[in-house]
């Protein structure tokens, strides 16, 4: 269970470490950001870590059986003052953290697309619109159809658009960012029509050792729990075995600056 668990976590925060700059922005300096990342996230995440594991542990003492979701906790009270409570801030949770965490950042992918016809707000809503229709409460029917099939499913692909991602700027580029050339349409990142051929075919080559493995977990009642086999285990280190592959190969295809 550990490795798949791992690479759950991994993906579980490879989404925000790619589109962390729909935030740092906004910075007025490289140290406030990096300030910034470095007291908010691992401080308040190890709390909250430890909150779920000492409420959830306190549950089974209590209760006689593990009670992971705070939602299904909150039936188990007869207080509405603690009821109302805990609704209020399940509802904060939401606006300062999913809205935060999820939306920005495709917000601004579809407003991008079109200025002029697509706003920023538009594109939240559309964001919002897409969301419902994903049917997350099925992803979220069982630990494995979470785990196995979604978290893991999408951090091989999050591992590989990291590794073109991290080789281009660390490695091919030498972190210099061409700031006036992004603009730019005969610029460097101009490409082949605006679209980086080496970049996309690299990652289909990349993602493409671990996606039996996410059809064999997708195919699975509860999702796939068990990897024996070699497929399988890719598949479960698909964040780590994608972002490797990807960051070797477009370092091998693409020109060395």
């Amino acid at each position: 269970m550990f490795p798949g668990a791992l690479t759950a976590s991994v993906g579980y925060w490879a989404t925000l470490s790619l589109n962390i700059p729909d935030f740092t922005r906004y910075a007025r300096s490289q140290r406030s950001q990096m300030l910034g990342q470095a007291l908010g996230l691992p401080l308040t995440m190890t709390a909250f870590a430890f909150i779920g594991v000492a409420v959830t542990s306190a549950t089974l003492l209590i209760y006689g059986q593990p009670i992971p979701n705070p939602v299904d906790l909150m039936a188990r009270f007869d207080s509405l003052l603690v009821i109302a409570f805990a609704t209020a801030v399940i509802f904060a949770a939401q606006l300062t953290t999913n809205m935060a965490a999820n939306v920005v950042s495709p917000s601004n992918d579809f407003s991008n697309l079109n200025p002029k016809m697509i706003s920023y707000v538009t594109g939240g809503l559309i964001t919002a619109v897409i969301g419902v229709l994903m049917m997350p409460w099925k992803l979220m029917g069982s630990m494995g159809n979470y785990i196995f099939t979604w978290l893991i499913g999408y951090s091989g692909l999050m591992g590989a658009i990291a590794g073109i991602l991290i080789c281009d700027y660390w490695v091919l580029r030498k972190q210099h960012l061409d700031l006036a050339g992004l603009f730019d349409p005969q610029g460097p990142y101009s490409y082949s029509n605006g679209i980086n051929w080496r970049a996309i075919v690299t990652l289909a080559v990349a993602v493409a050792p671990v996606v039996p493995g996410f059809l064999r977990a997708a195919a699975t009642p509860g999702g796939q729990v068990a990897m024996p086999g070699f497929l399988d285990t890719l598949y479960t280190y698909a964040w780590f075995v994608t972002f490797g592959l990807e960051f070797v190969l477009y370092w091998a295809v693409s020109e060395k600056h």
